[in-house]
C-alpha cells in the first residue's frame, strides 16, 4: 500500500466543496492501492475563526503535525489548504526535503477582503510563496490556473472535479414528496450551497423572478437574509433523499458567486437535469456551454429566464462528462513521491 496523507483545514461538520472532494476521491484512492490518513482539525485543538465562527482551525498546530508525520511516515503529502495546518506540514516537509503537491480551492483573498476588508497584495503573495514551495499546484479549471498563473504561481496541474451522477438523478416520483416541496408555485429557481456573503447570495434574491425562489443550504447570513427576504423559501441544509427531493422539484440553478474557483454545486445541478444561470467568471464559464446547459452574463434574471427553455438531457450529458473517478485518475498523476527511502523519518 502507498501511504498518502492529505492534510487539510477544513473537515466535518463543515460542508463545503473541500471537504466533498476529499470524501468522493477516498474510494477510488483506496482501489488504486492508497492507504489515506485525512489529517484535519478535528485531531488538534481548535478556535473559532473570529469573521466565520463556525470555521475552527488550530493555532498552534506544529508539534503535534510533527509527531504525526513521523508516525505516519507517508509515501506521499498532499496539502489542500493553506491555513494554519497546510502551513505547518508545508514547513516540515521544507525541513526534511520532502516533495509534496498543494491544490487551490478557496479564493481567499476576494474572501478575506469581503469580511475584514482590503487585504488583496499581502494574500496574494502568499498564497504565491505557500504553492511555489510545492512540487504542483492543482487547480479545477483552464482560467484559474490562468489566473493563478498571473499572481506568480508556477507549476500549475488542472485536477478537475467529479460529480456522483447515480446520487445526482432527478426523482420522478414526485408524488410521493412531502406536499412542502410539492405546493411550490412554478417555475422554482433555487441557490442551492453555503449562506455566506461571499457567495453573493443577495444578488439572487434581489432578482425579480416569477414563481419561487429558493435557498437550499445554511451559513452565517442564513438568518438576516430570511428574515429581510421572506418570500424566498429557506430550506436549511439538506442531504440523501430529502436534497434530491428538493433539487428534483427545481427548474434553474442561479449560481450568483464571483469568487468560486470551481462551483461543484453548478455540476451536481446539471446531473440534476437543472440548468444554471451564473456569472462569466472562473468555474461558471469553464463548464457551462452558453445556450446549451445554461446562460451566462451579468443580468442574471435574463440568465434565468434563458434557463427555462434549455432541454434538461443536455445538462445532464454535460454532467457525465465529470466523474470522480476521473478526478481521481488526475489527482493520482500530480502527487509526487515525498522522499527517498532513506528519508522517512521525521526527527
Amino acid at each position: 500500500m502507498k501511504k498518502l496523507v492529505i492534510v487539510t483545514d477544513t473537515w466535518h461538520p463543515q460542508v463545503n466543496g473541500v471537504v466533498t472532494c476529499i470524501e468522493n476521491i477516498l474510494p477510488s484512492l483506496e482501489k488504486n492501492n492508497f492507504e489515506v490518513t485525512i489529517i484535519h482539525p478535528g485531531l488538534f485543538w481548535t478556535v473559532p475563526l473570529f469573521f466565520y465562527p463556525e470555521i475552527r482551525l488550530s493555532p498552534i498546530p506544529y508539534r503535534k503535525m510533527k509527531k504525526m508525520l513521523a508516525e505516519l511516515a507517508p509515501d506521499y503529502i498532499h496539502i489542500i489548504t493553506e491555513g494554519p495546518l497546510g502551513l505547518s506540514a508545508r514547513i516540515l516537509c521544507q525541513q526534511k526535503e520532502w516533495k509534496f503537491t498543494t491544490s487551490y480551492h478557496t479564493n481567499f483573498s476576494q474572501y478575506i477582503q469581503m469580511r475584514i476588508g482590503p487585504l488583496f497584495g499581502t494574500v496574494n503573495a502568499y498564497i504565491t510563496w505557500f504553492h511555489n514551495a510545492g512540487s504542483t499546484t492543482m487547480v479545477g479549471t483552464d482560467s484559474l490556473k490562468k489566473e493563478l498563473s498571473e499572481y506568480g504561481v508556477k507549476n500549475i496541474s488542472i485536477w478537475p472535479l467529479g460529480v456522483d451522477t447515480k446520487r445526482f438523478t432527478k426523482n420522478e416520483d414526485t408524488a410521493h414528496m412531502p406536499d412542502e416541496i410539492q405546493h411550490l408555485a412554478k417555475p422554482i429557481f433555487a441557490y442551492f450551497g453555503r449562506v455566506a456573503v461571499e457567495k453573493n447570495i443577495e444578488e439572487f434574491l434581489q432578482l425579480t423572478l416569477p414563481g419561487t425562489k429558493l435557498v437550499i443550504g445554511e451559513g452565517p447570513q442564513q438568518e438576516s437574509l430570511q428574515e429581510k427576504y421572506p418570500d424566498t423559501i429557506f430550506t436549511g441544509y439538506k442531504q440523501g433523499k430529502d436534497l434530491i427531493d428538493w433539487l428534483s422539484h427545481c427548474n434553474v440553478l442561479v449560481f450568483p458567486s464571483l469568487t468560486d474557483t470551481f462551483g461543484l454545486v453548478i455540476i451536481e445541478a446539471l446531473a440534476m437535469g437543472i440548468p444554471v444561470a451564473a456569472h462569466d467568471v472562473t468555474g461558471p464559464k469553464d463548464i457551462i456551454s452558453q445556450g446549451v446547459d445554461g446562460y451566462l452574463g451579468d443580468n442574471l434574471a435574463q440568465a434565468a429566464i434563458q434557463c427555462l427553455k434549455l432541454n434538461p438531457s443536455a445538462c445532464r450529458q454535460k454532467a457525465m462528462q465529470y466523474s470522480w473517478e476521473h478526478s481521481t485518475e488526475q489527482f493520482m498523476s500530480h502527487v509526487v513521491p515525498a522522499h527517498e527511502p532513506e528519508t522517512d523519518e521525521l526527527t
